[in-house]
């Protein structure tokens, strides 16, 4: 078979199709390689090869179901929200980044509220949330949620005894009413150790292109671990209801972490592959009087790789 206006070279336009399939998953290692002593074979060294082989192939597989996933969220106007919740460094903004990595932006976002400003501080406090809610056929990932009231709010005094007590009483009754509204509602919280945090911290400190992860608020954690795992504690048994329960991820081990939560997710929701027809591309329309315009040469981005 002939494609419309095929490359008179179709072996080269065959090398230049696997070059960018190649590129596409490079993109994932880049994500991967976090340790940049890496060996001839692209492995960090010390790391079983095998393993992180396996590892590769199912996240792969994951998010091949992940894209199924969108599709029919999209087809059948869904709408769907998932709460990642969990301590500093727990590997919350990891597993967000393999779910989103494949999937279109404009279906599947995420949501990652900074600190209220003055006037949102005398708002309703879901107020600020709702407007990131979901329409049909869309998917929200909430990169910390609601519950920063039950967490950081509370243990670092940014809320009143009243007002932590006023948001128990109504996070049921609101998550309640997202359900019956038709959103699926579904909650994770990462579980590391104390001593994993520590380890994490650490290696953020001595690596410059994750400082910026440690923010004044992640240090002072640290060193209130105790009151964050009591606030937890409550978080969970306050919120965990039947129409909204929680699921704790064990996450010290951030790549198992990330292939369960993802394999987890998928189990929540009925999906199933999306029929789509053949894609088939049209002819570009050659228009004999049409003359490309040369682009100056100053106003091309210099070359240097």
């Amino acid at each position: 078979m002939t494609l419309p206006n095929a490359h008179p070279d179709h072996d080269e336009l065959m090398r230049r199709i696997a070059r960018d399939l190649v590129d596409s998953y490079d993109e994932e290692l880049e994500l991967e390689i976090e340790d940049r002593n890496v060996d001839d074979e692209g492995a960090p060294v010390g790391v079983d090869k095998a393993a992180r082989a396996a590892y590769f192939r199912e996240l792969f597989r994951l998010q091949g179901e992940l894209v199924k996933l969108q599709d029919w969220v999209q087809h059948s106007k869904q709408k769907v929200v998932i709460l990642f919740e969990g301590r500093d460094a727990a590997g919350k903004g990891g597993v967000i980044k393999r779910i989103t990595q494949r999937l279109n932006p404009r279906v599947a976002r995420v949501a990652a509220l900074p600190a209220p400003n003055d006037r949102e501080r005398t708002q309703w406090y879901f107020q600020r949330y709702i407007s990131h809610l979901p329409a049909a056929g869309e998917m929200v990932l909430f990169d910390r949620s609601w519950y920063n009231r039950a967490g950081v709010e509370r243990v670092m005094g940014f809320c009143s005894d009243d007002e932590y007590e006023e948001f128990f009483r109504s996070v049921p009754e609101f998550e309640k009413m997202l359900v019956r509204s038709g959103i699926k509602l579904i909650k994770y919280w990462f579980s590391i150790t104390d001593d994993e945090q520590h380890l994490r911290f650490l290696g953020r400190i001595h690596d410059p292109l994750k400082q910026w992860k440690l923010s004044p608020m992640d240090l002072e954690s640290r060193r209130r671990w105790e009151e964050y795992t009591k606030a937890k504690e409550i978080m969970l048994e306050r919120t965990h209801i039947p129409e909204a329960p929680w699921w704790v991820v064990q996450a010290v081990d951030k790549k198992k972490a990330r292939l369960n939560c993802i394999a987890h997710l998928l189990e929540q929701l009925p999906y199933h592959e999306v029929a789509h027809p053949a894609v088939e591309l049209p002819a570009r329309v050659r228009n004999p009087d049409y003359l490309r315009q040369p682009v100056p040469a100053e106003m091309y981005v210099p070359e240097r790789y």
